[in-house]
């Protein structure tokens, strides 16, 4: 277990805590396996099973939205905690190690439960798109017993993942996490994930969004889902009435930054992606950079359109080369 009476983290994160399970594949495997290209499915254990030993020349990495994000940061540099939920065996052994060997404090140990650790099963196609089998397992139960409120301590950051709102614990976890944030003086926002998360959860989401949140970040197709309207700027425009910060990625569009009156369009460079898992994730990790080291906007967007364009240069949802370096040749730092 980390100690949590070290330096105040300057990031808090709380997700599912998932092990990601990576295999390069294609369109037709993806055809005779049933899966759907390009999106999160969620999957219950015996196909989770299944699609595991289908899997040829795995990578397995501690992952999660969230987690993903939080060790964007790390590598850039802050001090990190994720706040996530595996069982005592041996994948939850192995996730709850690797988020502390690279550098992300997990605080709670792996646990006595039922369910096994969660993991998702992503299959990525040569056009580097990334489908994702997703089994909620033990992180999807996290609830607010999980959420040590001493790791909130000086906190300046919460991040939250909307994946986990697919259990009513994750629901009652968030609400203690932003309470405990607000108290320390911490701004709190939430990552909107996944289209169908949104569509699951919509009435939970504009809640938190207008009342709860002080920053959400999300792509169009989620913010468009989000107030039922094929209108993004309508959508975001509502948004931004109720929501102090409003970040919208739209693939190789320019990211849209909505503070109050102020509002920030910054481009994006197309590429053609070797791998898309993680592009959002990190993202995330390069405006919340900014945002926790009091960049303005434009920076801010400027930090989080590198750290996702390094993310999808090469196969895997992590950094592999030095972004903050990136940030330095961009006299950004």
């Amino acid at each position: 277990m980390s100690d949590t009476s070290k330096d105040p983290y300057q990031v808090v994160g709380i997700g599912n805590a998932i092990v990601d399970v990576l295999a390069q594949t294609d369109d037709s495997f993806l055809d005779h396996m049933g899966i759907e290209k390009g999106i999160m499915q969620l999957v219950e254990r015996p196909r989770a099973e299944m699609l595991y030993a289908a899997m040829s020349d795995r990578v397995q990495a501690p992952g999660g939205s969230v987690a993903n994000t939080l060790a964007g940061l790390g590598e850039l540099g802050l001090r990190c905690a994720f706040i996530g939920r595996v069982k005592d065996d041996t994948l939850g052994r192995f996730y709850a190690q690797g988020m502390e060997a690279e550098g992300t404090a997990f605080p709670n140990p792996p646990q006595q439960v039922e369910a096994p650790t969660s993991r998702s099963m992503i299959f990525v196609t040569p056009d580097g798109e990334r489908s994702m089998n997703t089994y909620l397992g033990a992180g999807a139960d996290l609830g607010p017993e999980d959420v040590p409120e001493a790791v909130f301590a000086q906190v300046g950051l919460l991040f939250l993942e909307g994946y986990l709102f697919d259990k009513v614990p994750g629901k009652a976890a968030f609400e203690a996490a932003a309470r405990y944030a607000r108290g320390a003086g911490g701004h709190a926002g939430i990552t909107l994930s996944d289209p169908f998360c949104v569509d699951r959860h919509r009435a939970d989401f504009q809640r938190l969004v207008a009342d709860e949140l002080n920053f959400v970040i999300g792509n169009e197709h989620e913010y468009m889902a989000l107030y039922e309207t094929e209108d993004l700027g309508a959508a975001l425009a509502r948004a931004a009435s109720v929501c102090e910060l409003v970040v919208c990625t739209r693939s190789g569009d320019p990211v849209v930054v909505i503070r109050g009156d102020a509002r920030v369009e910054v481009p994006v460079t197309r590429v053609v992606p070797v791998d898309a898992t993680g592009a959002g994730d990190q993202f995330a990790a390069g405006f919340l950079y900014g945002l926790a080291t009091g960049k303005s906007l434009e920076v801010c967007g400027r930090m989080g359109v590198i750290a996702g364009s390094e993310v999808i240069s090469h196969f895997g949802a992590r950094p592999k080369t030095d972004v903050r370096a990136r940030f330095v040749a961009e006299g950004l730092l």
